[in-house]
């Protein structure tokens, strides 16, 4: 694997917003992401520098977004990890009742899929949030659209496991939002 995995920078905001905007457009985003391309390209460059900074090392350190940049320095992928707290405000699905990450903006351009772009970037956001100090983050969920097969077996595969726990999807209460979690090694 040719990338380098590594958190943004304060000042990357048009590569983050580039990179949200080609993920908004991959075929499954319908399923993948609460947000569509059209809201994508109607935020402000205010809100883009906004959210790059926050998931940023220069952030308050409640959130990370973590990219793999290729030799030529475009990215082919990105997770973000929130940390969620029994204390904290709620930011999708019910409230945490221990201190936990939540992996959410899962994304790798299709050209650098199955080559471990996808593990690398998920070993990078789970060891960030075990390494934060006290109170220690107990486990990492993250959810995934009941249609979404192909995430489904992803995550299960570097070892999330179903904990049972649905929310309705936003936007179309029909469908629902499956919890996986990994606890904490």
């Amino acid at each position: 694997m040719d990338y380098v995995i590594r958190p943004v920078r304060a000042d990357e905001w048009q590569l983050v917003k580039e990179l949200r905007l080609a993920a908004l457009q991959d075929p499954a985003a319908p399923v993948a992401f609460l947000e569509t391309y059209e809201q994508g390209l109607e935020q402000s460059d205010e809100l883009w520098r906004e959210r790059t900074v926050g998931g940023s090392e220069a952030g308050d350190g409640g959130v990370r977004q973590f990219v793999a940049e290729a030799p030529d320095g475009s990215w082919a992928g990105s997770v973000t990890v929130l940390i969620e707290r029994p204390d904290g405000e709620v930011r999708f699905g019910t409230p945490a009742d221990v201190h936990q990450a939540h992996v959410v903006g899962v994304f790798v351009r299709p050209e650098a899929r199955g080559g471990g772009v996808a593990e690398e970037l998920f070993r990078a956001g789970m060891d960030w949030a075990w390494s934060l100090g006290e109170p220690r983050i107990a486990r990492v969920r993250l959810y995934v659209h009941e249609n979404n097969p192909r995430a489904s077996a992803f995550y299960r595969r570097i070892g999330f496991v179903p904990t049972g726990e649905t929310v309705p999807m936003q936007g179309d209460p029909t469908a629902r939002e499956l919890e996986y979690a990994v606890a904490r090694p």
